[in-house]
């Protein structure tokens, strides 16, 4: 599980870039890649959502140390 959760937290930082660069430049990545609407749009922003979904249980992921 620990593979899947690093994973999803770089797939929700690279989005945390995109809306960065959003607010800050007006300036879509997403958009710019695979453009306005399209399958791909939709399929990477749902992809971030799920793993920022995922990302939640690093919250409460209370592992002792060894």
């Amino acid at each position: 599980m620990e593979g899947l959760q690093k994973f999803c937290l770089v797939i929700t930082i690279i989005g945390a870039i995109v809306w960065g660069l959003i607010g800050l430049f007006e300036f879509n990545l997403v958009e710019a890649l695979f453009g306005t609407g399209t399958v791909l749009t939709r399929i990477v922003y749902t992809l971030v959502g799920i793993t920022g979904l995922i990302n939640i249980g690093l919250l409460f992921n209370h592992i002792e140390p060894k």
